[in-house]
């Protein structure tokens, strides 16, 4: 069955290249980047895929199991904005490209010098041959350090100012993973591709661990009243755990105090926040949103935005004059 579905992936991704893809490209005299459109292609086709499976089984599953009543239609549609426009678009696929001739030469550099880079594979000979065993220690260790990176997104000021987008979402979805400013989504792609290349994460399967990632994000972000169970929980992020994150005043708020404040920051695996002493396993499945979206006296009605445009315009705004208004 998966080898069927493969073979078949294989024949629409050779079909739409060779059909529309190559054509455009010469078309447009950019014949050089040939190689980069092939792998782009492949990402634009799982993209597609992703976006028809959270459709096709997260969407009834909303329906069924739903953590609060949507109210605000409008924006789940922009959150699906989000989603084509990060799913389909060239970002991860461009960065990813661009980073690995650098790290090559930088590979060359080190050969020269008689020292060899850093590989994940050679850490357990044997056991890392096994493609299910490398596949999930390279999820394990990308996770771990976007841990950190979504930490550091609540802690510096003009950095949230960027993220904040990401938690004003009042009527968080299964879309709404990717409501995310482009500058925060391009810094995020940039570092991750570089610490997927530091520990020799091959490109074909760099695009399984970014579909497999998403899709289970996805899941986090649901509009479900879903949770794992008391292993579960402490195994893998359910949508009741990240729904804390995104909480009102509880999740991710308290970064104004002088620490790294807040709670639930693990993307995948929530060990991380256990580690690291963040982890809140409560059990409600409160409201989302930041808390000066509320009206006063106990927010301010602050203005993300309503369209697209307007939240990436805010966003830069709040970024270079965070300081002037803290959450």
């Amino acid at each position: 069955m998966i080898a069927t579905l493969v073979d078949l992936f294989a024949q629409v991704h050779g079909w739409l290249f060779q059909s529309v893809i190559a054509p455009f490209i010469y078309l447009t005299g950019l014949g050089e980047f040939t190689e980069q459109a092939f792998e782009g292609t492949e990402w634009l086709l799982v993209g597609l895929c992703e976006i028809v499976l959270l459709f096709v089984l997260l969407r009834p599953l909303e329906a069924l199991l739903p953590a609060q009543v949507i109210t605000d239609k409008g924006a789940r549609r922009i959150d699906f904005l989000y989603t084509a426009i990060h799913r389909l678009g060239a970002f991860t696929v461009a960065v990813f490209f661009v980073l690995d001739p650098l790290i090559d030469q930088l590979t060359g550099v080190l050969h020269l010098e008689g020292l060899q880079p850093f590989n994940l594979d050679s850490l357990w000979p044997g056991v890392t041959d096994l493609p299910l065993v490398t596949f999930l220690l390279y999820l394990f260790v990308l996770d771990f350090f976007d841990y950190w990176y979504h930490r550091g997104s609540h802690q510096i000021h003009w950095w949230w100012g960027l993220h904040s987008l990401h938690h004003s979402q009042q009527d968080m979805n299964l879309w709404s993973d990717n409501r995310n400013h482009l500058l925060d989504d391009f810094m995020r792609d940039i570092y991750m591709a570089v610490i997927a290349l530091a520990i020799g994460v091959p490109p074909g399967q760099y695009v399984l661990l970014v579909a497999a990632s998403r899709i289970l994000q996805s899941l986090q972000h649901a509009n479900v009243k879903l949770y794992f169970g008391w292993l579960g929980e402490r195994l893998l992020v359910s949508p009741r755990y990240h729904r804390v994150h995104h909480g009102i005043g509880i999740g991710h708020e308290s970064y104004g105090k002088g620490s790294l404040g807040g709670h639930n920051f693990a993307v995948l695996f929530p060990v991380w926040d256990i580690l690291f002493r963040t982890a809140n396993f409560s059990e409600s499945f409160g409201p989302t949103g930041i808390r000066d979206q509320l009206p006063a006296p106990a927010g301010s009605s602050r203005d993300y935005g309503r369209g697209f445009w307007a939240q990436q315009w805010l966003g830069l705004k709040r970024m270079t004059g965070f300081d002037r208004h803290h959450s």
